[in-house]
Formats: C-alpha cells, structure tokens, sequence
C-alpha cells in the first residue's frame, strides 16, 4: 500500500512539473518583456522631444509633421543598460527614422550622443542607412523599409551591439561609447508609424 502510495505522489509530482514547463514555454514569447507601445496605447510611457506631431492615429503612434527644424523624439522615461528591442514600424519612402539607445542626455538627442539603429531608405550615403548602426556599423545587406510592416529586433549587452531587420542581421559591432540611457524613436521626416515596442532588460 505504501508503494502505490508513494508511486502515486511521484506521478503527481511529474504530472505538476510538465504542466509548469508547458505553462512557462507557452508564455515564453513574452516572458521578461516590457511593453512600451501596443497599437494605441502607450504614449504614456513616453516624454515628447522636439515639435513632431505623435499621436494616435488608426491605433498606431505616429508622426508626420513637425514644427521646427529639429527631429522629433518619443524618450523613454526609464533608462536601459544592457537589454533587447522588438520594434514592429512603419515608414514612407521618404521617411527620416531611427531608434536611439543608451543616450547620453534625454533632452539632446542626436546619432553622435546615442547609438542609433537607423531607418532612412533615402540617405545620400546608403551604407549608414536603414540597418546601419550609425557612425559605428554599416549596414549589410542594404534593404528596403519604406512602404511596408518591419520589425526590428536589437540587442545591446555591454559593449556588443547586434541590428536585425525583418529576421536579416544588418549590422553588429562592439563599441563603448555609451553605456547606458533612455531609448527614443525618431521622426525626421516622412510619415512613421509605430504599433508596437517592447524592451527586455538582460
């Protein structure tokens, strides 16, 4: 009797562990990820830079004016160290974009105070275009984001940066200029969308 009784609690036991495996792979795809934007939400996790116009519209945040000179940002309001991007955006052929890592000042952001996954189809000098790492990798090879859905996907852990646009890793390189600092999605110029961004912490 003792042995079926303690057979029995062994086969509980496992039955648990399999049944929490399961649970967690499941929930795997979003295990440790932060959500920042998802379609109409999420502008409240953000600070306005610059005089872009972002708002929700047709549940996505965007921006295709602005009133100055000067690039329009959504900042993040926490500050990231080592981390992943999941990045699902949508820009014009025309379009000036790019997100902006580890910046140095919140306030004043530019690719030389943080480092930038760029997105900008129609840059004079394409090797620091779209997929680039600019100023620190270029992009290879060179594709195409204007017109169409694309999900970027980077990674910064310590020195070592890592681009892949659309399942193609476009550019990776190890740097040290900047360790840590808010992320920001950029609008230059054009039309650019965005309906979802997460980040994870590593």
């Amino acid at each position: 009797m003792k042995r079926l009784t303690f057979i029995y609690i062994g086969l509980v036991a496992i039955g648990f562990t399999v049944f929490g495996c399961s649970m967690q792979q499941s929930g795997q795809p979003d295990a440790g990820w932060i959500t920042l934007i998802d379609g109409p939400k999420g502008l409240e996790n953000w600070n306005q830079v610059g005089s872009s116009n972002w708002a929700v519209v047709d549940g996505v945040v965007q921006a295709d004016k602005r009133a100055g000179k000067e690039a329009g940002f959504l900042v993040s309001k926490n500050s990231y160290k080592d981390f992943m991007i999941r990045a699902e955006f949508w820009v014009s052929d025309d379009a000036n974009s790019g997100i902006y890592m580890r910046c140095a000042d919140p306030n004043k952001l530019t690719d030389k105070t943080c480092y930038e996954a760029n997105i900008y189809d129609q840059r004079p000098d394409p090797s620091f275009g779209t997929g680039a790492i600019m100023h620190i990798a270029k992009v290879s090879p060179m594709p195409k984001a204007g017109g169409k859905w694309n999900t970027y996907e980077i990674t910064a852990k310590g020195p070592h940066l890592i681009v892949v646009l659309n399942g193609t890793r476009t550019a990776e390189a190890n740097d040290t200029q900047f360790a840590s600092g808010p992320i920001a999605l950029q609008h230059g110029a054009g039309v650019v969308k965005f309906r979802k961004v997460q980040i994870k912490p590593l």
